[in-house]
């Protein structure tokens, strides 16, 4: 289980990468939502894209956010989606896209400009 600093630096990363994520025009349409199946971290829309977000935050050199996202990760995430789905029959005309995002940010929370970079189509 993650300890409440474990939480808060993820809560804050995924709060970086939502505004990231309006600045290039995408509309946020939720975070951390879990579902029984799996987790997504952030969903957001653009045009006809419907992207589920994976972010990973760094803040030493270990492997990339991309690595880090194993196969069963991404299964769980393909089942949450498809949970989403299920209740939202509205966002069924939209292209879903599986990104991931990597935050650096050596000095956690205190990171003046935690470096961002956001990997399109990661994973189907």
């Amino acid at each position: 289980m993650r300890n409440d600093v474990d939480r808060r630096l993820g809560a804050w990363g995924e709060a970086v990468v939502a505004q990231w994520l309006v600045q290039h025009g995408y509309e946020v349409l939720g975070h951390h939502l879990s579902y029984r199946e799996g987790e997504i971290d952030l969903l957001a829309r653009k045009s006809d894209i419907l992207a589920v977000v994976e972010v990973k935050l760094r803040t030493g050199s270990f492997a990339t956010g991309g690595e880090a996202v194993t196969l069963r990760k991404q299964e769980r995430i393909r089942r949450a989606m498809g949970r989403y789905l299920s209740q939202h029959p509205e966002m069924d005309s939209y292209y879903i896209r599986f990104d991931v995002c990597q935050i650096t940010a050596p000095q956690g929370m205190g990171t003046q400009r935690p470096a961002v970079e956001y990997l399109e189509n990661a994973f189907y």
